[in-house]
């Protein structure tokens, strides 16, 4: 039988050298402390949904881990799902503009995972944290937008191989069981966005079972098991698999690896829905604020870019009556809707009552796009509009990126004031929030790992 030899280092060989090396510096910590106070705070907040108690009924075993916001203890896989799910529930977790994906609800989940089944310190999991992160970011610009274009979620994809060497480097895994890790990843890796056809609860379901993919494979890696080291960059390989309409381009990944972090650029929401929509909340929180009522207005026009649209936008009839609120976080016109009355798109705009209110949806129906060959979608999110008044009167807005990333980071007091609205959401009181605060940020300063405090 003729094997064919790779004639350069595969990808996942660099890979693996960068988990099993890794030197995150300062910076990168301080988002990792962001992370898991963001995640944490989110799944907490989701904790009595409907989607939460089904994961937590799927779970099998009991065990050493925290399912955050229950009582009792998890087994490892188990955790990972109900967390990552959890935290990724409300689409208001971190977002990283370029992917787009959503990194700490699958790394931070299965990092913290394996950290309480193997007693590792908060020097392991902060490790672990900004490696994953920082894969998962790098790895979700090899191809932009062919991922979603083939019909698949970029943060169930990337997840499962980040995830996986997130949890090798928590462990101290030398490079050679890393890269079987990321070889096995590509096998589990999974999940369609077949979700935005009625806003059922799969999307939801893809960061946990990314996290959860990524823990066995590292620990397939770590038994023995093997997996082709070609894995990213083979003639079957991952890219050609979930996004076949582009030849991958690995400078994106594999350029200052280790040097530049670009997980520092990571965007914290300050809206729950989706990434694209948060620009044109801003805009349509601007023209509220210029005095405009609802009954004035005759038509909103938006330029997008075309990449957003299949996700956002279309079929428009149907975004401008999103059937539930989940469905509401990946309507653009219901987004700048209860954005324009509410002056807010926080947890408590996107219920299923919300979506059938007669003023919301006599305000998303008058939302239409047009796309700007010149938008730069996916490098940066923007957002416009253009109003026209019953007077004639014609108000235009552009939000020139997305708050809370790169260009305008949410400050700590207003992450401080989400994860304790966060935590109050889910039903914590303030000595229970406090005790919390304390656990994370010993966590983060080093300390073993000791979840109790984000126990029911």
């Amino acid at each position: 039988m003729n094997h064919s030899v790779p004639t350069s280092t595969p990808v996942a060989v660099k890979l693996a050298t960068f988990a099993e090396e890794a030197a995150p510096p300062s910076a990168v910590a301080d988002v990792c402390r962001r992370l898991i106070f963001d995640i944490i705070g989110l799944s907490i907040a989701a904790r009595h949904t409907d989607y939460v108690r089904a994961a937590l009924a799927s779970a099998v075993d009991e065990g050493s881990c925290t399912a955050y916001g229950h009582d009792g203890g998890l087994g490892l896989y188990d955790a990972a799902l109900v967390n990552g799910t959890a935290a990724h529930g409300e689409d208001y977790d971190d977002t990283f503009e370029g992917g787009p994906i959503h990194a700490g609800a699958v790394i931070v989940s299965a990092v913290l995972a394996i950290a309480e089944k193997r007693a590792l310190d908060g020097k392991a999991v902060m490790r672990g944290i900004a490696v994953g992160s920082e894969l998962m970011c790098r790895m979700s610009l090899v191809a932009p937008q062919a991922t979603h274009k083939a019909g698949f979620h970029p943060t169930a994809i990337f997840g499962a191989p980040a995830a996986a060497a997130a949890v090798g480097a928590a462990l101290g895994l030398d490079a050679a069981t890393i890269g079987r890790a990321l070889g096995i990843s590509g096998s589990l890796a999974s999940g369609i966005i077949e979700y935005l056809a009625d806003g059922s609860s799969t999307k939801r379901l893809h960061a946990g079972a990314a996290a959860q993919a990524g823990l066995r494979a590292a620990l397939l890696a770590e038994g023995g098991f093997t997996g082709p080291i070609t894995v990213f960059d083979g003639s079957h390989g991952f890219y050609k698999a979930f996004a076949p309409s582009k030849t991958p381009d690995f400078a994106p990944l594999l350029d200052g690896l280790g040097k530049t972090w670009i997980l520092e650029t990571l965007a914290f929401k300050p809206y729950a829905c989706g990434t694209m929509t948060q620009p044109f909340i801003d805009c349509a929180k601007k023209l509220a604020a210029a005095g405009v009522l609802p009954a004035d207005i005759v038509s909103i026009t938006c330029k997008v870019g075309e990449g957003t649209v299949h996700r956002l936008w279309e079929p428009l009839a149907e975004k401008h009556r999103p059937p539930n609120g989940y469905a509401g976080k990946f309507s653009t016109p219901f987004c700048m809707a209860v954005g324009f009355l509410d002056g807010e798109a926080g947890l408590g705009q996107f219920t299923n009552e919300r979506v059938k209110d007669p003023e919301v949806r006599a305000l998303a129906a008058k939302i239409s796009y047009e796309i700007d060959p010149n938008d730069p979608y996916p490098k940066n999110f923007t957002g416009h509009l253009k109003a026209t008044l019953k007077d004639g009167t014609v108000h235009e807005f552009r939000q020139p990126y997305m708050r809370g990333g790169a260009n305008e980071p949410l400050p700590d007091a207003e992450l401080a004031s989400k994860f304790e609205a966060n935590l109050r959401f889910g039903g914590f009181d303030s000595g229970k929030i406090a005790a919390l605060r304390d656990t994370l940020n010993q966590i983060a300063e080093g300390s073993k790992v000791d979840l109790r405090a984000a126990r029911a």
